[in-house]
């Protein structure tokens, strides 16, 4: 039962970790319409400018705030500078450019901070060697429990957002049909900027929270949360909070029992197999994840 027990709190905390940059795709696909596959480096860059405010003397808390006000600055920007002029010519060619934008942060984050062992990143929450929960003998560490209440927030905030404003409207309108959308008076280009700037405050977010987990931050930071956190999105629906949260946790709890109960199959190498596996069975089921909203096209 213990060994039960500490597996799933380990798989509860990766996803977590995994549900916080999904939900920051579900927020770029739900008033866009377009997968943002620099959305892992946007926030490693992210957490590079907080790191660098820390060291300027600012307290952690109010360096993450500036930096996720500085990510709503770099996605809205990126939005209105590259990405729309791309996507009137070219739906695709977002593609091309998120994964362009990708590769040159990644470059730019590694030529600005060339250090090759990393950079010390403190905690958001305690992480000092006793502070843990201990439930029926398996241990919960607090700094996994804090990312977790982050992701649960989250989710309620973006559930509130989508629902229950006229920004959530919008979003939902402009990526259906953008033209209809402005025909009716919807700001599009705001809303526009406004989901990439939103997605990328969180990715600023989840950026700080994965660098004070691990301890030390690097231009590699994000790369594997990132294709987990894009299975997760893609599992849970990608225009679903709600699903990209509990796709992340199911998929961290999957790949933690695998892995600790089939070690001579699995083993911690080929956690993702689980994943990747997973999303492949749902999608011929489901396409649209287990929790996406259906689309019906006239013809």
């Amino acid at each position: 039962m213990e060994r039960l027990l500490q597996y799933v709190f380990d798989g509860l905390s990766f996803g977590a970790i995994y549900a916080l940059l999904a939900l920051g795709l579900v927020v770029v696909f739900r008033g866009t319409g377009h997968l943002n596959f620099a959305q892992g480096e946007m926030a490693m860059f992210c957490t590079f400018i907080i790191w660098q405010i820390t060291e300027w003397g600012v307290p952690l808390v109010f360096a993450v705030l500036i930096g996720m006000v500085f990510g709503f600055l770099l996605g809205a920007g990126i939005e209105a500078t590259v990405i729309r002029s791309v996507a009137k010519k070219s739906p695709g060619g977002v593609f091309v450019v998120s994964i362009a934008l990708f590769l040159g942060l990644n470059s730019l984050a590694s030529m600005i901070w060339d250090r090759s062992e990393g950079y010390t990143m403190k905690s958001l929450f305690p992480n000092k060697p006793l502070d843990f929960v201990r439930i029926l003998g398996a241990e919960w560490r607090y700094k996994y429990i804090g990312v977790l209440i982050v992701a649960l927030m989250l989710m309620g905030l973006l559930f509130l957002l989508f629902l229950k404003t006229k920004f959530g409207l919008a979003m939902r309108s402009v990526a259906s049909n953008p033209e209809s959308a402005r025909l009716v008076g919807v700001p599009s280009g705001l809303v526009l900027a406004a989901s990439w700037g939103i997605a990328a405050s969180m990715g600023a977010l989840s950026g700080a929270l994965v660098g004070g987990i691990n301890g030390q931050i690097t231009p590699s930071l994000m790369f594997s949360v990132f294709i987990y956190a894009s299975a997760a999105a893609t599992l849970g629906g990608l225009d679903s909070p709600g699903g990209a949260v509990i796709a992340g946790l199911l998929i961290g709890v999957g790949e933690q029992l695998a892995a600790g109960f089939a070690p001579g199959w699995i083993g911690q190498d080929l956690k993702l197999s689980v994943a990747l596996i997973s999303i492949f069975v749902v999608l011929l089921v489901k396409p649209s994840g287990l929790f996406g909203s259906l689309k019906v096209e006239r013809v």
